[in-house]
C-alpha cells in the first residue's frame, strides 16, 4: 500500500509537470489561421529586440527589471515577442549594439547565450511565445554587413557617417558572397541546435518558441540582386526546417518596401513550402506618409496608406492560405518628443487603428494574424542629456543609432491602457 500511494503522488507530480508545459507548437491549418492548443491563435505583441542582452548577468544585463517586464506585459495581455537572438561583431561601433552574441565568427559570448536561454525558459515560466530572428539587413546588431566584414569585404561604411547609399551598395554583396553566407549559415546551425541549460530543453522541442525568423527586414538592396536574394532566403527557410521540424520559419519582410518595391518578388518568397507565413512591417514616418511637422494632419493619409498596403498583402496571403502578421509598426509621439512621460495622442490613434483590423480579421477568420508594435520601452528611462544610447543607459526599445524614446512604449504611456483593452477585446471577440 505504500507503495501504491508513492506511485500515485509520483504520478500526480508528473502530471502537475506536464500541465505546466502543456503548450504545443503554434501551427498554421488548412484554412490559414494560426492554431494554438487547438484554438486559432490572433495576438497583438511587441517586439523585444533586446530581451537576451537583459536577460544576462553581464554588461546590460538586469534580471530583476526582466522579471518586471515579463510580468507587466503579462498583465496587459501581451504573450508575443519578437527578438533578437544576437548581435554580431566583437568591439561595436557606437551605433551598433552591445554587448554582442557573436563576438567573432563561431565564437560566442556565453553571457548573453545564458541570457538568451534564461529569457526563453522565463517566457515558457508565464506561457508566452518569442519568434526569433538570427539575422539583420541593417548595420545596428552587426548582420549582413560584419559577415561581409568577416569574409574580407573590408569594414563597412557606416550609415550615419558615410549615408545609407554607401551603406546599401556595401551591404547587396552579401548575398553575393558564398564565404559570407557560410559563416551565417553555421551561426544557424549553432543556434537552431541548441539545448537551454536553465531547462534543459533543445530549442528544436520547446514549444516557446512561436518561430524561427530569417532576419529583421531582409533586403536584396538593388535589383539586381533580386534572384540572388531570393534564393539565399529558400536556402536558409529549408536549412532551418531539416534542423527542427516542429518550428515555424518566417522570412522577417516588410512587404513590397523590402523587395526593391516587387511584389511579385515578395510572393515568390512567400510562396516556399518552408515559409510557414506572411510578414510585413509598416512605418507611416520613416516611409514619408506623414511628416514631424504634420503628425496630425497626415494621420488620416497614413491610415489609408496603411489599409491598402495591408491588403495588398492579404492578397498574396490568400493564394497560399498562409497567416500574415504585421510584425513591427510605429507612429511618432506627439510634436515628435522622444521624451518619456510627453503625450501619445496621435500613436494611440494610430496603434488603435491597427488593432482594430487585427479584431476585425479575427471576427471572419481573416489571414491578419495578428501584430507587433515596434518597440518594448516598458521601465526604462532615460538618461539626462543623452538623445542616443550610451553604454550603461537603460536599453528601450529603440536601438542605439536611433533616437532614444523615438518608438518606445513605456508603461507610462496612454498607449499602454490601447494595448490591454485590445488583447481584452481580442480575448473575448
Amino acid at each position: 500500500m505504500k507503495h501504491f500511494y508513492l506511485f500515485i503522488l509520483l504520478f500526480l507530480l508528473g502530471a502537475c509537470a506536464s500541465e505546466s508545459v502543456r503548450q504545443s507548437f503554434i501551427k498554421v491549418n488548412a484554412n490559414g489561421q494560426f492554431i494554438r492548443d487547438g484554438k486559432p491563435y490572433y495576438f497583438i505583441g511587441t517586439n523585444f529586440w533586446y530581451g537576451a542582452i537583459l536577460a544576462s548577468e553581464g554588461g546590460g544585463g538586469d534580471r530583476e527589471r526582466l522579471h518586471k517586464e515579463l510580468d507587466f506585459m503579462k498583465s496587459i495581455g501581451i504573450d508575443n515577442l519578437r527578438v533578437l537572438v544576437g548581435g554580431d561583431g566583437k568591439n561595436p561601433i557606437e551605433t551598433r549594439i552591445l554587448p554582442a552574441l557573436q563576438e567573432e565568427p563561431g565564437i560566442y559570448n556565453d553571457t548573453i547565450l545564458s541570457g538568451l536561454d534564461y529569457l526563453m525558459n522565463e517566457l515558457r515560466r508565464r506561457d508566452m511565445t518569442a519568434v526569433l530572428f538570427l539575422n539583420n539587413s541593417w548595420d545596428w546588431s552587426g548582420g549582413y554587413s560584419m559577415y561581409l566584414q568577416w569574409a574580407g569585404y573590408g569594414e563597412p561604411p557606416v550609415p550615419e557617417i558615410d549615408g545609407w547609399p554607401a551603406y546599401m551598395k556595401y551591404a547587396r554583396q552579401f548575398q553575393q558572397s558564398d564565404s559570407a553566407k557560410a559563416l551565417f549559415s553555421k551561426h544557424v546551425d549553432f543556434i537552431v541546435k541548441r539545448t537551454n541549460r536553465y531547462n534543459q530543453l533543445r530549442y528544436i522541442d520547446d514549444p516557446t518558441i512561436m518561430a524561427w525568423q530569417i532576419g529583421n527586414e531582409p533586403r536584396a538592396f538593388s535589383k539586381e540582386n533580386k534572384n540572388t536574394f531570393m534564393h539565399w532566403m529558400s536556402d536558409v527557410a529549408a536549412q532551418i526546417k531539416s534542423l527542427d521540424p516542429n518550428h515555424m520559419v518566417s522570412s522577417g519582410s516588410e512587404g513590397l518596401q523590402g523587395c526593391e518595391g516587387d511584389i511579385v518578388l515578395f510572393e515568390k518568397i512567400h510562396s516556399d513550402p518552408n515559409i510557414d507565413y506572411l510578414n510585413i512591417h509598416i512605418w507611416p514616418y520613416n516611409w514619408g506618409w506623414v511628416k514631424n511637422d504634420s503628425l496630425k494632419e497626415l494621420l488620416p493619409e497614413a491610415k489609408n496608406k496603411t489599409k491598402a498596403y495591408v491588403d495588398k498583402h492579404i492578397a498574396v496571403a490568400k493564394k497560399y492560405a498562409k497567416p500574415i502578421v504585421l510584425e513591427e509598426f510605429g507612429y511618432p509621439r506627439d510634436n515628435f518628443s522622444f521624451i518619456k512621460n510627453t503625450p501619445t495622442t496621435l500613436r494611440d490613434e494610430y496603434y488603435r487603428y491597427v488593432f482594430d483590423l487585427v479584431h476585425k480579421a479575427k471576427n471572419h477568420n481573416g489571414l491578419l494574424a495578428g501584430c507587433n508594435f515596434w518597440a518594448w520601452g516598458g521601465f526604462a528611462n532615460h538618461t539626462l542629456g543623452h538623445m542616443f544610447w550610451e553604454k550603461g543607459d537603460d536599453y528601450m526599445g529603440d536601438p542605439v543609432q536611433e533616437e532614444q524614446g523615438l518608438n518606445s512604449v513605456f508603461i507610462t504611456d496612454s498607449t499602454i491602457k490601447i494595448i490591454s483593452e485590445a488583447n481584452k477585446q481580442l480575448k473575448y471577440d
